[in-house]
């Protein structure tokens, strides 16, 4: 089979000068020089950074760039994702390879990179078209993942030049002060949950048992897969850094659903909710007998994504609500904050 089309006319909110990107492809992207046309479309999938498909000929290439207007300080890093796809590429298969960064602002408004193009299925709120379905097929995309996970968290970021990425030392204190600070940047009104979790994390905050390269936006809808059910990529690494491997866990856990949830853990109406996937519980043990990581503490940590989430998702709704953005999937992003600081608290405190 066939993967299907992936791609769709770039939203009216979302266009570019199209002629001026193009210029500057052929002038500055091997990849691109010569005198063919290049036609762009929009990966209208996403819910942040802004992913377009550019077309020369029969060869596709990405490119990526932040979102439009204001956005959180340090977020949405194009050259923070550019630095760690180029030599992470190298490692790791299912990293797909950047080519080239552009920082000129004048071309695109922000900085953007292009990217290599990669083919498959993701899966998020249904089941892909021409990917079988099968309990196979869903416990094999169960066990990839989560051994593709195992395999980043094992690469020697110092072998490949990483070693400025980030600061392992302190990172879960820093992460929780600075997603606490983020939302105090991005809310839009009070949310007394938010606070007492922030209380919370800052409090107990677990000794790390290895210093790893994350991901740090690890879940299903950021991979994709081929029809055997193995991971072909992993996209969106624009938070990599240095630090803690268990906060990969968490944020994988915070996303990754059951049949038997409550809604708070159900963003959309998730595959992962039919049979076949691993469990939490599976997915866990998975990971343990991959890494021979103590995974006792993994609460605080997945309380943490749940946090996390809850700033993202926020940001995403002060877009909204500002008008930079006419996607109607966020209109209810204020009430799903809400959803989430009230199970996170739960969790946390139950």
């Amino acid at each position: 089979m066939t993967a299907p089309r992936d791609t769709a006319p770039v939203r009216a909110e979302e266009r570019f000068d199209e002629q001026k990107l193009a210029a500057y492809l052929r002038a500055n992207v091997a990849e691109f020089a010569g005198d063919e046309s290049i036609e762009f479309e929009q990966f209208p999938g996403g819910h942040a950074n802004l992913t377009y498909l550019a077309r020369v000929g029969d060869r596709e290439y990405v490119f990526r760039r932040p979102p439009l207007g204001p956005v959180a300080p340090r977020s949405h890093d194009m050259v923070r994702e550019f630095t760690v796809l180029h030599a992470v590429s190298r490692v790791l298969p299912q990293a797909p390879a950047a080519f080239h960064l552009c920082t000129d602002e004048t071309v695109l408004g922000r900085p953007f990179f292009v990217m290599e193009r990669r083919r498959g299925y993701v899966i998020r709120n249904r089941w892909p078209r021409g990917l079988p379905d099968s309990t196979n097929i869903r416990k094999r995309i169960s066990e990839r993942f989560v051994d593709t996970l195992v395999d980043l968290h094992r690469v020697d970021y110092a072998a490949i030049g990483l070693s400025g990425l980030g600061k392992p030392e302190g990172f879960a204190e820093r992460q929780v002060r600075g997603w606490a600070g983020r939302w105090e940047g991005a809310k839009t009104r009070e949310v007394e949950a938010m606070d007492r979790l922030a209380g919370w994390l800052a409090g107990d905050v677990p000794v790390p048992q290895a210093a790893s390269l994350l991901h740090n936006d690890y879940k299903l809808d950021n991979a994709m897969v081929d029809e055997q059910g193995d991971v072909v990529a992993v996209f969106d690494w624009d938070m990599a850094t240095l630090g803690d491997p268990l906060i990969d866990v968490g944020t994988t856990l915070a996303y990754w659903s059951q049949p038997n949830d409550l809604p708070y853990r159900i963003f959309m109406d998730n595959p992962l909710l039919h049979g076949g996937f691993h469990t939490r519980a599976g997915v866990v043990q998975r990971y343990r007998e991959g890494t021979g990581f103590d995974l006792s503490r993994l609460r605080w940590y997945e309380v943490f994504a749940f946090f996390k989430i809850a700033v993202i998702v926020e940001q995403i709704y002060t877009r909204y609500v500002a008008g930079q953005t006419s996607d109607e999937r966020f209109a209810d992003f204020g009430t799903r904050v809400e959803r989430l600081a009230a199970a996170a608290l739960a969790l946390a405190e139950g």
